[in-house]
């Protein structure tokens, strides 16, 4: 069977490769699985009729089998070699950080074989699975979760994980307690879904010790403690995380418009064209002072290196979050959110899709109707926002416009929602009623927006309870007719 795990990894390298399709169905026939051995002598073609009709010597066959399974053990072991260079590098930092040691009945080794098999489920009997003795079996962490909780993300792979794991110990963050949420990777990004997998806790005992506690018992070997309570904080730290994201953007928007930063929040949401904004939350009201410090120029000597949105690690709600959840009370607000790049949206045109993303992370992607070749490809940003834009919610555009770079081109909703998915318009960018007033609400005016093709996953992703998407009337133009080409 390993001979075809190692064929299989090859074919999928190499598809073009007809030898290596005939040899995996040969091995997939040898071991009885005649529907796979089928399949993988249909991709072979001709190589397959050729090779079952010939008088071919069998030690041929066999030489170029081990060469192409050696190429694939190689790349099998470079991979491992890889992920053990990187565990053995967060291994060196914990080490070296005075306050990290190992929980009392691990293996001597503080962090690494729990880090990395907490997030990724690695399967490699050179690196060991944490043992049940390294989860802490004190009351204290057994005990209902206290208030002050830190939220983070990053991707569920071994050297995320490993990376995330390293920079939460060495930030010497004000909380005690950090939980590490994992995020599914597609390609190139890291999915921002509801509810995302609690991994693991760090915490701080009452002798400094830092104590790593696992909540996949698959990869310690355990019975995590009880985490519906941090799930549920985790929740409300996610939604929090998009209102701040949102509104840190939409502060850099007003800036790089005005050349210099809002006074008061009430300046994003001024009557249209001046809306900066589609509407505000609670939470945003009471972060705004923080996100406009955050977004001042600092002094070179307090400007310090922000960590990337796989990494970087919040303050604790009550401390930061401002929603709320597990808090104590009072606490300051956050001065700088998870997201630390600003909102950008990516439409494909090849997959029909339009996303809402931060650094490689993907908050949103929706299904949208385009032109085909009449929807230009490049660089644009949102120039005019507009309710109602043909005077009524139900009109040729929807209840939502967003012009891009004041051209003739926009993204807005439709009376026509058959057409999404396919390519009707005359070059706008059509989307569902629902989708353009949350994404109306999530792009500030002067979001960079790149149409290109090929880039974004299949995928939708939208959340059950969508983002605040109300907006106030006097975002409506009834001064002008807008003729986009739709």
């Amino acid at each position: 069977m390993k001979n075809s795990q190692h064929l299989k990894a090859y074919v999928q390298m190499h598809p073009d490769n007809k030898m290596a399709w005939y040899l995996l169905g040969k091995e997939y026939y040898k071991n009885g699985q005649h529907g796979k051995a089928n399949y993988c002598f249909n991709q072979a073609g001709g190589v397959y009729e050729a090779f079952e009709h010939s008088k071919v010597p069998a030690e041929m066959l066999r030489e170029y089998e081990e060469g192409l399974l050696n190429t694939a053990r190689q790349r099998h072991d470079s991979k491992l070699r890889r992920n053990r260079v990187m565990l053995a590098l967060v291994l060196l930092l914990l080490l070296f950080i005075p306050s990290a040691v190992a929980p009392e009945g691990s293996t001597g080794e503080p962090g690494e074989p729990a880090a990395a098999n907490a997030a990724s489920g690695l399967e490699d009997p050179d690196v060991p699975a944490s043992t049940p003795e390294s989860a802490p079996a004190s009351e204290e962490v057994k005990s209902s979760q206290p208030a002050a909780m830190g939220f983070t993300a990053t991707g569920e792979d071994a050297a995320s994980m490993g990376r995330t794991l390293a920079k939460t110990v060495q930030s010497g963050q004000d909380t005690s307690r950090t939980a590490i949420l994992t995020m599914k990777r597609s390609g190139q990004w890291l999915l921002w879904k509801k509810n995302l997998p609690l991994a693991a806790t760090i915490e701080k005992d009452k002798e400094g010790k830092v104590v790593y506690q696992s909540y996949d018992p698959a990869a310690c070997a355990c019975t995590p403690p009880e985490a519906g309570g941090l799930k549920k904080q985790a929740g409300s730290w996610q939604r929090s995380q998009e209102e701040l994201a949102v509104l840190s953007s939409a502060i850099r928007s007003y800036k790089n418009s005005k050349g210099a930063l809002p006074e008061a929040l009430q300046e994003l949401t001024k009557s249209f064209p001046e809306n900066i904004l589609g509407g505000t939350t609670p939470l945003m009201k009471k972060n705004f002072a923080a996100l406009r410090a955050a977004a001042a120029p600092q002094p070179p000597e307090a400007t310090a290196k922000p960590a990337g949105p796989e990494a970087s690690a919040i303050p604790a709600a009550g401390q930061g979050s401002g929603n709320g959840a597990g808090a104590s009370g009072g606490g300051k607000s956050a001065d700088q959110p998870f997201f630390t790049s600003p909102l950008r949206i990516i439409v494909d045109k090849q997959k029909h899709r339009l996303a809402v993303i931060s650094g490689n992370i993907i908050l949103r992607n929706y299904e949208v109707g385009l032109g085909g070749g009449r929807t230009p490809e490049g660089e644009f940003e949102i120039s005019d926002k507009v309710v109602n834009p043909n005077g009524r919610d139900n009109g040729e555009f929807g209840s939502r416009g967003m012009q891009l770079s004041d051209t003739n081109y926009a993204i807005h909703g439709t009376n026509e929602p058959d057409s999404i998915g396919k390519d009707e318009s005359k070059g706008c960018i059509r989307m569902k009623r629902e989708d353009v007033e949350e994404l109306f609400a999530m792009a500030p005016m002067g979001t960079k927006v790149e149409i290109t093709e090929g880039v974004l996953p299949d995928e939708p992703l939208l959340p059950e309870e969508r983002f605040p998407s109300s907006a106030p009337e006097n975002q409506t133009n009834p001064h002008k007719v807008y003729h986009w080409l739709d």
